[in-house]
């Protein structure tokens, strides 16, 4: 039972030091929210009875230092006109925001990006990959609460009955945590 609970105490500290790790530096640029949505794409249609956009071919979101790319983008919106949550599709979805910190861009990729707006969690779905830098997060799916700070990695597919992995699909959880650099004494450095 002690090597039960201390394999449990280290799998919890490791995510813990992931998560901040990874998205420590992952805040985009605070005026990115403030900026308007420009998207093209070669096809859009609007339902606004059903509070639905949907955008096809070539499609690249842009706000701010957010850069989004993709094949299909839907949208659904409240009867108020408030976003609710986005899908964006691909070959693999793409995107790319600047942080506020003047840090490397932070650019991701999926089959499938989803933003759900009132629940404050994006989800990156199928060759999910998330870089900064030497940075590295990669899994089948990535998901990240942005009002916890939270971070969950699925290495594969679940199989349908209750939330199990499936081993049958391979393929495991990749994080790269580059070292910290150290600050070299300038040699014009007097003492």
């Amino acid at each position: 039972m002690t090597v039960a609970w201390f394999l449990r105490i280290k799998y919890l500290v490791l995510l813990s030091l992931f998560s901040l790790t990874l998205f420590s530096h992952a805040y985009g640029l605070s005026s990115d929210f403030e900026q308007p949505i420009e998207i093209e794409a070669d096809f859009a249609e609007l339902d606004d009875e059903k509070g639905v956009t949907v955008y096809i071919g070539k499609v690249i979101v842009v706000q701010g230092s957010i850069v989004m790319t993709g094949d299909r983008l839907t949208a659904r919106f409240t009867s108020e006109r408030e976003l609710e949550d986005a899908v964006l599709e691909g070959r693999l979805a793409t995107f790319k925001q600047t942080p506020d910190l003047g840090g490397l861009d932070i650019e991701g990729e999926a089959e499938i990006v989803e933003m759900h707006a009132f629940e404050n969690i994006f989800y990156l779905t199928g060759k999910a990959k998330v870089t900064q830098g030497q940075r590295l997060t990669q899994g089948h799916r990535i998901s990240y609460d942005t009002e916890r700070s939270l971070a969950t990695v699925r290495a594969s597919k679940s199989n349908g009955r209750g939330g199990k992995l499936d081993p049958r699909e391979g393929g495991r959880v990749r994080i790269i945590i580059p070292p910290k650099e150290s600050v070299k004494p300038s040699l014009l450095e007097k003492d």
